[in-house]
């Protein structure tokens, strides 16, 4: 697995202090529009390894995170740049349209 599960506790340490560009997946076992982008996020995050660090946040497991971000749908994607939030997508979307999107933010 290439994505990282994280939590609450460590969303500051993993994300806000990271030293390059995290992408972030909230989502949930329970929705079916997760388990079809979590396949292209794996492939994503192995692809790009050396640009973008990519997790995922279970909003069942994880309130606190989703609440802050005010994480209306699942699954929603937020790319995160130097600490602060650069950028958020909600819903599904293919490879090529996830890739394109994190080529024009980092």
């Amino acid at each position: 697995m290439s994505t990282k599960p994280i939590s609450d506790k460590d969303f500051e340490e993993q994300v806000i202090n990271s030293k390059i560009p995290v992408l972030v997946d909230f989502w949930a076992e329970w929705c079916g529009p997760c388990k079809v982008i979590g396949p292209i996020l794996e492939e994503i995050s192995e692809e790009e390894k050396d640009r973008i660090f990519v997790v995922k946040v279970n909003i069942d497991e994880n309130p606190e995170t989703p609440t802050k971000y005010a994480i209306r749908g699942i699954p929603t994607l937020m790319i995160f740049k130097d600490g602060v939030l650069a950028d958020t997508k909600v819903g599904s979307s293919g490879k090529v349209a996830i890739k394109d999107w994190i080529n024009s933010i980092i």
